[in-house]
């Protein structure tokens, strides 16, 4: 089932860490990055067409102290040379325990994230790796696609309004 119209959006908002690089658990460090396969020209394709793209992530490591938020610009600096332009960051820097309406379950950073691009939050679409993605997505109003992984919940895939094998085919799927 799909909670919303299939068309093109607006805007393409990627989750980071399992998504868009090899997830690298509180990575501070730019030199760890390696972009998961095919995004590099995943993102050309969505750029070709001139439709926005951000990355939405939860990186309490901050909070916790593990890394910095000047770590995480690093490590998404280093993300942007090698995938390319993202025209925008949203990170939640909070720990789970925090109460913050930004932290993904919740639909902070997406809702951010279009009144940015200047769209509304359905006119999104959210691609991502857990569960969490998908929830946000949806509380948002977003259109979600989960990209499972080796940390992918059976349930989370089960639950998963739509499910695509790879990064490459979920932007298939939104260019279509």
């Amino acid at each position: 089932m799909i909670d919303t119209p299939l068309r093109r959006p607006k805007a393409v908002l990627f989750d980071r860490d399992g998504t868009l690089v090899v997830d690298v658990p509180y990575n501070g460090d730019p030199s760890q990055v390696q972009l998961m396969p095919g995004v590099r020209s995943a993102l050309d394709r969505i750029r070709e067409r001139n439709i926005p793209i951000g990355v939405v992530s939860n990186q309490s490591g901050i909070a916790r102290n593990y890394i910095t938020t000047l770590q995480v610009q690093q490590v998404n600096d280093r993300i942007a040379d090698l995938a390319g332009h993202i025209d925008g960051w949203f990170t939640c820097p909070h720990g789970p325990d925090d109460s913050c309406a930004c932290r993904k379950p919740q639909p902070g950073l997406i809702i951010e994230a279009a009144a940015r691009f200047g769209v509304e939050p359905g006119e999104c679409v959210v691609i991502g790796d857990i569960g969490a993605d998908v929830v946000a997505a949806r509380a948002a109003g977003a259109r979600s696609i989960l990209v499972p992984t080796s940390q992918t919940r059976a349930e989370e895939i089960e639950h998963a309004p739509e499910v695509a094998p790879s990064l490459s085919a979920a932007v298939d799927t939104v260019l279509r």
